[in-house]
């Protein structure tokens, strides 16, 4: 049984194609230049990344060790495409991974605008008991028999 490494036309699985040192899953590129010698055609793995600085990673990992044959072009069209569907299906992977990253960061955002406003209605609250507690009347000490107007109450029997 042949797999993905013997047939110039197999792509490898998303998941089987190493990453380099970026942390990316490589692409699979053909070699089209003459020089090193023996090489043009040779399958590689590349780095897609390029960093801040416009300067590509170097990572290449070569597959084949001597090229696979002439490819037509309509095989090189074919090629490309998936090449090209590969790339968008890395891509697609990235965003989802994204997406699922953002979900979380919404959720623990939630979590905590609804501490602080928890925090916050109990801090207005405490701050209306301490405001009613200064506005509260003090207490009348006329229980001695005093009415309101300081004169002393008969008490009858």
């Amino acid at each position: 049984m042949s797999t993905w490494r013997d047939d110039p036309n197999a792509i490898p699985p998303w998941n089987e194609r190493p990453k380099c040192h970026c942390g990316f899953c490589t692409w699979l590129q053909v070699w089209t230049d003459p020089l090193p010698q023996g090489k043009k055609g040779c399958r590689f793995f590349k780095c897609p990344d390029i960093d801040d600085d416009f300067k590509a990673c170097t990572f290449m990992q070569w597959i084949d060790t001597r090229p696979l044959g002439r490819v037509s072009f309509k095989e090189e069209q074919e090629r490309r495409v998936r090449q090209q569907q590969i790339h968008l299906k890395g891509k697609e992977d990235e965003l989802k991974r994204r997406r699922a990253e953002l979900g979380q960061r919404e959720a623990a955002l939630k979590i905590q605008e609804e501490q602080f406003q928890a925090r916050e209605a109990q801090f207005k609250k405490e701050a209306d008991e301490q405001k009613n507690r200064y506005k509260e009347p003090a207490q009348s000490s006329t229980t001695d028999g005093r009415n309101k107007k300081g004169k002393f109450l008969r008490f009858t029997q």
